[in-house]
């Protein structure tokens, strides 16, 4: 796999491709001629218009096919943009670019310098040299929103101050009323502004949620249209295959379908239920079992999705219910924050001096968690080979000495940091003398869910 680094190329495989940017990043492309300039608004792929000719994006994925793009289409551009308004780039982890062919093999990956207050990063771009097709990275930042690249790139970008609808620069500019989060508020063909209303609530379900969280000392959770089409789609899965499953029978677990359509999370739980006829019913259910209860309780959980699907073959009704606190940078910074503390308790136990948090190593660890997330892997060896030695010198870290714990499926800091303290191999790391310095990662998607890096260095 080529490595690249701003202005490298590599040339490209003939066939489909499948390029990913994991995280909690809005994927968009462009495609041009040679004049760098689109052909109509129809060239502009993003969210809310999925698809053109030879280009089809799902979630974080842009799957494309070069030859079959529109005639005299000669390059396609890849930009990124926070899927969370009004964050700029550098408040989030680093993104990465992964191109893989259809069957998965890895072919280039990159990763830019770390954007600071640019809130649009043209990651690359596939061009066409002769009769090959390559890909070349970029990194070029953009301070004035999704809507200033459209322009650069020649599209009529038109922001008209309505009462219905608040005009938006990009998905990163703060509107004059207030829209749906994240994806629910991205550009429309020909226009910038919101364009996605929520789905009606179920007031059984969320009224009964609400009194049992208010019970509980927890706050009200909300729908969101996306932790919805999440569960609808588990949901649909599970009466396909006729039984309760974390996977459907395409391999997908009910995680990564949260993460296709965009949701980026720091904490989730779900109930996976059979059986019940309406969602009071299903409710019901859920707060009759203990465990089933403290999920649905759970006071870091602020929004929700429900959906159900019947077996035409039994009539059986299968339920999804997703439970999450949405992905922000504070909230990423508190967890890992959270980490380093209960790490550091640990050791004043042993009588050890506390870690310090390390830039570099926090970078390294975060993007180990995301390339786990990613390439679908558990392992301290990525699938290239690179070890934790690697990806902190890659980093930008000079520590002499390197150790790295990772976990995976833990919902929360204390019981991850509890996991590996009861593990003796992650327990020696932790109170290792000679460490000093420590870096935490951490992501949400996978067959596991949640994905942990703890990386240390001395």
């Amino acid at each position: 796999m080529n490595e690249l680094v701003p202005g490298g190329n590599a040339p490209l495989p003939s066939g489909t491709l499948t390029i990913r940017v994991p995280g909690p990043f809005d994927v968009s492309a462009l495609i041009t001629d040679d004049t760098g300039r689109v052909r109509g608004d129809a060239d502009f792929v993003f969210y809310n218009q999925p698809t053109a000719p030879g280009a089809r994006l799902t979630g974080d994925t842009l799957t494309v096919d070069p030859p079959r793009l529109r005639p005299g289409a000669t390059r396609l551009t890849l930009a990124i943009s926070p899927a969370v308004p009004d964050t700029p780039l550098g408040h989030l982890p680093a993104p990465t670019l992964f191109v893989t062919t259809a069957d998965g093999r890895p072919i280039a990956r990159f990763t830019p310098p770390r954007p600071t207050r640019e809130s649009v990063l043209l990651l690359a771009e596939l061009y066409r040299k002769g009769q090959v097709w390559k890909v070349r990275a970029l990194g070029q930042g953009y301070a004035d929103g999704l809507a200033g690249v459209a322009r650069d790139f020649g599209v009529d970008v038109v922001e008209e101050e309505t009462p219905a609808r608040a005009p938006l620069q990009g998905r990163g500019a703060a509107p004059t009323a207030a829209p749906p989060r994240g994806r629910d508020r991205p550009p429309s063909a020909g226009a910038v502004r919101t364009t996605t209303s929520p789905a009606p609530v179920p007031d059984d379900f969320l009224a009964v949620a609400n009194s049992t969280r208010a019970g509980a000392g927890s706050p009200p959770v909300t729908l969101s249209p996306r932790l919805t089409a999440a569960a609808r789609a588990h949901a649909t899965a599970m009466a396909a295959q006729g039984r309760l499953a974390a996977e459907g029978r395409d391999g997908v677990s009910v995680h990564q379908r949260v993460t296709s359509t965009g949701y980026a999370y720091l904490t989730i739980g779900e109930h996976l239920v059979s059986g019940p006829r309406t969602p009071a019913e299903f409710m019901d259910h859920c707060l009759s079992d203990p465990r089933a209860r403290q999920t649905l309780c759970a006071p870091a959980c602020t929004e929700t999705g429900l959906a159900h699907a019947s077996d035409p073959r039994s009539g059986t009704v299968y339920w999804t219910a997703l439970w999450a606190q949405p992905f922000s940078p504070a909230g990423l910074h508190r967890t890992a924050t959270e980490v380093i503390a209960l790490t550091n308790a640990e050791r004043a136990g042993a009588g050890l001096p506390p870690l310090s948090p390390d830039p570099h190593l926090t970078d390294a660890a975060q993007a180990h968690s995301a390339d786990m997330v990613a390439r679908a892997f558990y392992s301290h060896t990525s699938p290239d080979g690179r070890e934790p030695l690697h990806r902190a010198a890659a980093a930008g870290s000079t520590r002499r000495s390197i150790g790295e714990n990772i976990a995976c499926g833990q919902r929360s800091a204390a019981e991850v940091v509890r996991g590996w303290m009861n593990s003796p191999g992650h327990r020696a790391n932790i109170l290792k003398p000679g460490f000093t310095h420590i870096g935490i990662g951490f992501a949400g998607g996978g067959a596991a869910g949640t994905y942990w890096t703890q990386l240390f260095g001395g």
